[in-house]
């Protein structure tokens, strides 16, 4: 069994797997933990393949900080959680930043920093039985992990609001019609449809979904009209590329099948009408 608190899985298809392994602890942010997170997305981003997966061993996704190592530490608290944050915080940003497709499984808690980690996916597959909680300010803290960052983005202000100020406690299909949620599964498909997610991604046109993921990544923050001179120029230079030319020969060649007629029916077919 390993003790590792993160582990990476690098699979043959493609797919990177960042593994939470400490499910005894629901995978909650210790300094051990948050380095080990740190180090584990760091590899993954050295060499991403084509699409990551972040899941959580257990019946939760991260509970957040570990309060128990938090507590007792008198002057010393302040430099031990400021140590843990910034580990975790390497962490989102590296998430973040990988060129490829990024999809995270939750399940059972994603609480405090959990939700900075889960959020870090482009797709987020949730059971039924996730319970997203910032609960921060119900212990006298603040948001870490970007959670003030990206549910403003998500939400807008007035909803990430409501999240971080009343610690309001969202289910999964609550995470998924309030848009921070991809898609909702039963418990028992979470780690399947999230692995095949992530192997289709890994398996699609790998130019094309980086560039695309470029696009959604500074789309926000650019004008329209500078946005619409950056697609024009990255969907020309895939066009332009071995990659889409064969991958648009071989979509015609296909709708081309599926329009001919057979022989059986072209022989069918009336000739003449008299």
């Amino acid at each position: 069994m390993s003790t590792q608190p993160v582990r990476v899985v690098r699979h043959s298809d493609g797919v990177v797997e960042l593994l939470l392994d400490d499910p005894g602890r629901g995978n909650a942010l210790d300094l051990p933990t948050a380095e080990a997170l740190r180090d584990a997305a760091a590899e993954a981003a050295a060499d991403p393949g084509g699409a990551v997966l972040l899941r959580a061993a257990g019946g939760n996704f991260c509970v957040g900080g570990d309060l128990r190592a938090f507590a007792g530490r008198g002057a010393d608290t302040a430099s031990y959680v400021h140590a843990v944050a910034s580990a975790a915080h390497e962490a989102v940003r590296a998430l973040h930043e990988l060129p490829v497709p990024v999809v995270t499984a939750v399940r059972g808690a994603a609480a405090g920093g959990g939700i900075g980690l889960a959020l870090a996916g482009d797709l987020v597959v949730a059971a039924r039985s996730a319970r997203f909680r910032l609960a921060y300010t119900a212990i006298g803290l603040t948001p870490d992990c970007g959670a003030s960052w990206i549910l403003q983005r998500l939400l807008g202000p007035r909803r990430a609001a409501d999240l971080i100020l009343t610690n309001r406690v969202l289910t999964g299909e609550d995470a998924e019609r309030w848009g921070l949620a991809s898609r909702v599964v039963e418990d028992a498909e979470l780690d399947d449809t999230a692995y095949r997610t992530a192997a289709g991604l890994a398996a699609g046109s790998g130019a094309a979904l980086r560039a695309a993921k470029e696009l959604l990544r500074t789309g926000a923050e650019a004008s329209l009209e500078k946005h619409l001179a950056e697609e024009a120029r990255s969907i020309a230079a895939l066009a332009g590329g071995a990659e889409a030319q064969a991958a648009m020969e071989s979509f015609l060649a296909v709708r081309s099948r599926d329009r001919a007629p057979s022989a059986r029916s072209a022989q069918e077919e009336p000739q003449s009408v008299s």
